[in-house]
């Protein structure tokens, strides 16, 4: 029987078919897949505290989904990292507590203005508890080196269990991000004999052993730690001693306004917080009033601003006040040569006060030489004899890792960043594939909640996962270009900020004279720039030797049906 004109057609069309090249003269190939499929991104965090708690929860739809799968190793034995290392007494926070929270979830009853680290732990505790997010993470596992592997286009990581040395794992990822900030390695002061002394405590590492009742104690240091321990301990003590450096404005906190007399923490009462519980309305316009004069502050940070001028005589007076008008204290405290806000402004509730009671506390001005057995000798030819020393002396704040982490052609971060780091937007670097760090150098540490921060910055990366995963991109990098032009608008611009005064900063490394690790306007200003990802500042690389081979197989996800959106959108709404 003879076949069918349409019969043979069918069978010359199945002929052709079969004959269709796989392959090019050049290797490529096209993917049976639809344009729109996600390929699975396995993403890597070291630490386990705001930012990383942010990312899991922020990643948690895709990883349901499928698409995106994630590890974080936390060092310490539970989560909530800088609230969970820092127990020194009186450790809080200075910004407001209705706004040191997740826009995704609000806490309506914390119990003061400024909260203690012990609530802000409880809090991201509970937030973890909240939204199961604990399964993404592993504690008491510290990473101790990455490296980039350019053919496979992923990071090895080497995770140690515990404090065996000799107990570790290898790990990978397509994405490595660097959760663990900043104030995260703290240091014993640089000083000849500090190992002799054997009743130290660094405010980082605090030991609730020691005893500080009736002592006499030894306090090294002025910023923020000093400045809140020394009020939470001057009661139970016999007598304090304090080596101070160089001077610094203790002020009143963010959004003043809305805390007690002169910028005094206040406690919320049981009526204000059911209030806010039930009217959830009301206490969001609560938070937002104090969030926009925490955004309005900024302008206080411009060489000559009527706000800064204001905020300079304001914390002066406040300052002479609370120090019960001691000129020789004024004249040693007060700073002459730096405006408010070249280094971070403390509230410091009761510290002044402290320092101006001259029948328990003696001040030494004088530089520290060397630290015995029985105390600290200055340079002024006296020694201090004390009972315990707490070392309220910061952070290693220079952002070098402190193992490695090696990117393309060997190259090590601990090298890259050996004189001064260099970061796109304070997020990646150069010759650093797929490698993000959470509030990396030139940030906006300066002003506001770093919450809100973390949160822009978890979105900038979650946009840049999905462009790896629709376009099938293998590894990014910032083009050194991009880098360079970060540079120098950053540096001439932080000329005109309060930063770029003569004062000793852990945002400038510690040094009156170090490279200002600052971004170059506002927070606002930040969450504008980061809204919309520049690809062109970055280098991609892709999986396939051709860009689109994520274009696949002539089909869409709405094609198939693996799409929710409406497939007939050009037409318009119903």
């Amino acid at each position: 029987m003879a076949i069918s004109a349409t019969q043979a057609l069918i069978e010359e069309i199945k002929a052709q078919a079969k004959a269709i090249p796989t392959t090019d003269a050049r290797g490529y190939s096209i993917e049976d897949k639809p344009l729109g499929s996600r390929r699975p991104i396995k993403v890597v965090c070291i630490g386990f505290g705001a930012s990383a708690i942010n990312i899991a929860h922020k990643l948690s739809p895709r990883i349901k989904e499928g698409n995106v799968s994630l590890q974080c190793y936390e060092k310490n034995p539970e989560i909530g990292g800088t609230w969970y290392e820092n127990t020194y007494p009186g450790c809080a926070c200075d910004i407001p507590a209705v706004n040191y929270t997740y826009s995704w979830h609000v806490k309506p009853d914390w119990t003061t203005y400024y909260a203690k680290s012990q609530e802000i732990l409880a809090y991201f505790k509970d937030v973890v508890a909240t939204h199961s997010l604990g399964e993404f993470c592993k504690l008491n596992h510290r990473v101790v080196g990455a490296w980039w592997n350019e053919d496979l286009g992923e990071w090895k990581i080497e995770v140690q269990r515990g404090d065996n040395v000799d107990d570790t794992f290898e790990d990978t990822a397509n994405i490595l991000i660097n959760a663990t900030g900043v104030l995260n390695h703290w240091k014993w002061p640089a000083v000849p004999g500090v190992e002799k002394f054997k009743r130290r405590i660094h405010t980082s590492a605090w030991n609730n052993s020691i005893d500080l009742t009736n002592k006499t104690v030894g306090v090294i240091g002025n910023g923020s730690s000093a400045v809140q321990v020394i009020p939470a301990i001057f009661p139970k003590i016999k007598k304090m001693k304090c080596f101070i450096r160089s001077s610094s404005w203790v002020t009143s906190g963010f959004a003043s306004k809305f805390a007690g007399e002169h910028g005094e923490n206040i406690t919320y009462t049981e009526e204000q917080k059911k209030h806010f519980a039930e009217h959830p309305d009301e206490y969001l316009k609560y938070r937002k009033a104090v969030e926009l004069e925490v955004n309005q502050n900024f302008a206080m940070m411009i060489k000559g601003s009527p706000q800064q001028l204001e905020a300079l005589e304001f914390a002066r007076m406040e300052m002479s006040r609370k120090l019960n008008e001691k000129q020789h204290l004024i004249d040693k405290l007060v700073p002459k040569e730096f405006a408010v806000g070249c280094r971070r402004p403390t509230p410091g509730n009761g510290y002044l006060e402290c320092i101006a009671d001259e029948e328990k506390c003696d001040v030494s001005f004088s530089s520290i030489t060397e630290i015995t057995e029985k105390g600290i000798i200055t340079a002024d030819g006296v020694e201090h004899e004390i009972d315990v020393l707490i070392c309220a002396t910061g952070f290693d704040v220079s952002f070098r890792p402190r193992y490695p982490i090696v990117g393309q052609n060997g190259l090590d971060m601990r090298d890259a960043f050996a004189e001064h780091a260099q970061t796109y937007l304070s997020m990646t670097t150069p010759n650093f594939p797929n490698y993000f760090m959470m509030l990396g150098p030139f940030g906006p540490y300066g002003h506001g909640s770093v919450i809100s921060s973390v949160e822009v910055i978890t979105r900038h990366i979650e946009k840049i996962i999905t462009k790896m995963q629709l376009e099938d991109v293998k590894s990014f990098a910032p083009r050194q270009a991009a880098v360079d032009d970060f540079k120098q608008h950053r540096e001439l611009y932080l000329k005109r900020t309060a930063w770029d005064s003569p004062c000793r900063s852990w945002f400038k490394g510690g040094k009156a004279d170090g490279p200002i690790m600052m971004w170059p306007g506002s927070r606002l200003h930040f969450f504008d720039a980061l809204e919309n990802p520049r690809w062109e500042d970055y280098d991609w690389s892709y999986r396939t030797t051709n860009r689109f081979g994520f274009w696949g197989n002539g089909f869409s996800t709405m094609d198939t049906g693996d799409d929710e959106r409406d497939s007939t959108w050009y037409i318009g709404e119903v």
